[in-house]
């Protein structure tokens, strides 16, 4: 048996995947090492969305690579949606790679790397090894994705949207409940279309209602839910239950509706304005938060202006940013009017500077409300942890002063007392 090291690249959805490879690893006989110098095997779990994301990629190829050259290595294994896109590529750029898996070949692992051949399949039922803290676990409930945005790449790796089915799900949820999850986040690429290839039409809802169910899960989070399939009713839902979070993430990508159109995005402006009427009339203590795109092919000042425009009208409380990457094999590659990368950049930079003050100023409006608090952990006298309001990985803290003391993965309740950009500062209510 081997000593595997593995290192995951890319969004939480990758990390899922992560997460099965190593229960498959460990239920093979292998041992799990965070040292890459202690590893006779080095994994690599790659990301490919954006040009970026696949520099990053290549560069922590080439440092474990290193480990390669008279260390203990001595296989590197790259996985994973670079992998899964550019193999060839890979093949002739890379000798070092030893071998190349795609994003649905983990559960050929054992076999290439010897181990016992009755290991479990890498799907919802597979053994996953937690790499979140113990008592937080992603679900994702969705591979792939059907709605074929001009710039992704998403569905030329992982292919038509394909929904696991409710009960697996449930299982899963289970398992982790019963192995000391307390808080689980939904994801996919599209959260909202959960069980449209499936059942014939949106099923979240009645999983979150079978999640529910779930005594040891405390709170249920969605994230990436697709605009056009936001609607009052699910809200309602949000809304309506003790352990689903006020918490709406919804990617706009962008606000304006010519840029939707050449973006191949579904929906519109009006029908993300009634959204966030909606959310302000009917329940202002929703956390808002969305991702947005700039310099897209035909994306003018003027586009760009009424967005930021739009923000301060309609102000999200998280907004998450990138400059548009034309990837080889999509639409939006190819079109014309292409915006040069500095002004892309330059965008960028404006429009963070836009939302930070808006970020501090929707932090500020909690000053004074009682919030739960998962603690996360301590430094010195002081805990930190979030509430409803922060999802995990992408969001702020909650800081409470003079709580050191409570084990992390405890809910207790804090009062807000101030506010900064991206975390809040509170006290503890005993």
């Amino acid at each position: 048996m081997a000593t595997v090291g593995v290192i995951s690249l890319g969004c939480a959805k990758n990390q899922v995947d992560t997460e099965r490879m190593l229960g498959i690893l460990v239920s093979a006989g292998h041992e799990i090492t965070n040292a890459p110098q202690d590893a006779d095997v080095l994994i690599v779990n790659t990301c490919g969305f954006i040009e970026s994301a696949k520099q990053e990629s290549i560069d922590a190829i080439l440092e474990m690579a290193r480990y390669k050259q008279g260390g203990r290595c001595a296989r590197l294994v790259v996985t994973g949606c670079l992998s899964e896109r550019y193999r060839k590529e890979l093949q002739e750029a890379m000798p070092e790679i030893d071998l190349l898996l795609g994003v649905r070949e983990y559960e050929t692992l054992p076999r290439l790397l010897g181990g016992a051949e009755d290991a479990p399949q890498c799907g919802p039922k597979s053994a996953r090894v937690l790499t979140t803290p113990p008592y937080s676990a992603y679900l994702r409930i969705a591979d792939g994705c059907d709605n074929r945005c001009a710039y992704c790449a998403i569905p030329l790796i992982r292919g038509d949207l394909a929904s696991e089915p409710i009960e697996d799900l449930v299982d899963e949820a289970k398992r982790l409940a019963d192995g000391g999850v307390t808080e689980l986040t939904l994801i996919a690429q599209d959260t909202s279309g959960y069980g449209v290839d499936r059942y014939g039409r949106p099923m979240l809802s009645e999983l979150l209602s079978r999640l529910e169910r779930i005594d040891e899960i405390h709170w249920l989070r969605v994230l990436y839910t697709y605009p056009d399939t936001v609607t009052p009713a699910l809200i309602d839902r949000f809304r309506g239950s003790d352990k689903i979070a006020a918490y709406l993430d919804m990617p706009l990508q962008h606000t304006e509706d010519e840029l939707l159109r050449r973006m191949r995005r579904r929906g519109d402006q009006a029908h993300i304005r009634r959204v966030l009427d909606y959310v302000a009339d009917r329940a202002p203590d929703f956390m808002l938060r969305t991702t947005l795109m700039v310099g897209f092919p035909g994306e003018t000042e003027a586009h760009f202006e009424a967005m930021l425009r739009f923000l301060q009208e309609h102000p999200f409380d998280r907004v998450g940013a990138f400059a548009f990457s034309p990837e080889e094999g999509t639409a939006a590659a190819s079109m014309p009017d292409q915006v040069p990368e500095h002004i892309r950049h330059e965008r960028l930079a404006r429009l963070m500077e836009t939302q930070q003050p808006i970020s501090r100023a929707r932090n500020e409006r909690r000053i004074g409300t009682e919030v739960e608090v998962l603690i996360e952990g301590a430094d010195g006298s002081t805990a930190y942890g979030r509430s409803y309001a922060e999802a995990p990985d992408v969001d702020g803290k909650i800081l409470l002063s003079g709580a050191g003391e409570i084990p992390a993965g405890s809910y207790v309740r804090a009062r807000l007392t101030g506010a900064e950009e991206y975390d809040m500062i509170g006290e503890r209510i005993v």
